[in-house]
C-alpha cells in the first residue's frame, strides 16, 4: 500500500513537472517583448549621399538687361557666380569677357556694367580713332587687370578694383607693329597724343571715373576706368 502511494505521488510530480516545462516553453518566446532585440545590434552602414546641386540664383533684372546689352553688341562673355572674398572685397554681378572684337589681355572678373561699357569703348572709341588718326587697326589692348582686393593708392578706402568694378589700360598694339603705351607715349609725337586724347575723351563719356597720367603719379603708366561714384570725374 505504501509503495502504491509513493508511485502515485511520483507520477503526479512527474506530470506536474512536464506541465510546467510545457508552459515555460510556450511562454519563453514572450520573455523578450515582440518587436525588440534581446541584444543591441550594429546599425546598418550609412550610405553617403551625393552633394545636392542647387541652381544658381536668378540674376537681378538690371543684370539680365546688361547681359542682353552685351549680346546685342555681339560680345561673348561668361556670367560668373557672386563671390565675397572678405575684407569688403567682392565680385558681384560680374562676367568674364571672352571676345569683344579686339583681343584684350589681363581682364578677369568685371561687373557687367563695366564690361558692357569697356566693350563699347574698345569697339566704337578706340578702333575708329586708331584707323582715323594712326592709319592702323588695333590688334590688341593690354591691361593691368580688373579685380584686385586693394585700397586706393595712398588711402585706406577700398578701390573699385576691390569690387571688380574697374580696369586699368596700359598699352595698344597696332596692325603695323607699333606699340603705344601710356607710360612711354602719353607725351609722345603729335599723332600719338591726338590718338590718346581721343580715346581718353571717349572713355569720359562711358565710365563714371577716368584717371590718366594727368591726374597723379600713381597713374603714370595706365588709364583707370571704373563705374563707381556719381560719374563725371574725368582727369
Amino acid at each position: 500500500m505504501e509503495k502504491r502511494v509513493t508511485e502515485t505521488g511520483f507520477l503526479r510530480g512527474a506530470a506536474l513537472a512536464v506541465l510546467c516545462a510545457t508552459m515555460l516553453s510556450a511562454c519563453g518566446g514572450d520573455l523578450v517583448p515582440r518587436g525588440r532585440v534581446a541584444q543591441a545590434s550594429k546599425p546598418p552602414p550609412r550610405q553617403s549621399r551625393p552633394p545636392v546641386s542647387r541652381p544658381p540664383a536668378q540674376p537681378a533684372m538690371e543684370t539680365r538687361q546688361c547681359f542682353a546689352k552685351l549680346e546685342s553688341q555681339q560680345v561673348s562673355f561668361t556670367p560668373l557666380p557672386d563671390r565675397n572674398f572678405g575684407g569688403g572685397c567682392s565680385a558681384i554681378n560680374s562676367v568674364k569677357l571672352t571676345d569683344i572684337g579686339v583681343p584684350t589681355s589681363g581682364i578677369g572678373a568685371m561687373t557687367c556694367n563695366l564690361a558692357a561699357n569697356f566693350a563699347a569703348w574698345a569697339r566704337y572709341g578706340v578702333q575708329p580713332a586708331a584707323r582715323l588718326i594712326l592709319g592702323a587697326e588695333i590688334e590688341k589692348i593690354e591691361t593691368f587687370g580688373t579685380y584686385n582686393c586693394r585700397p586706393i593708392a595712398g588711402s585706406g578706402k577700398l578701390s573699385e578694383h576691390a569690387h571688380s568694378n574697374a580696369i586699368d589700360v596700359s598699352a595698344f598694339v597696332l596692325s603695323d607693329g607699333r606699340r603705344i603705351s601710356i607710360r612711354q607715349d602719353w607725351n609722345g609725337d603729335k599723332r600719338t597724343r591726338q590718338f590718346l586724347a581721343a580715346i581718353h575723351a571717349s572713355a569720359c563719356k562711358r565710365f563714371n571715373t577716368v584717371l590718366s597720367p594727368n591726374y597723379n603719379a600713381a597713374h603714370h603708366d595706365h588709364l583707370h576706368f571704373d563705374m563707381g561714384g556719381r560719374g563725371g570725374f574725368c582727369r
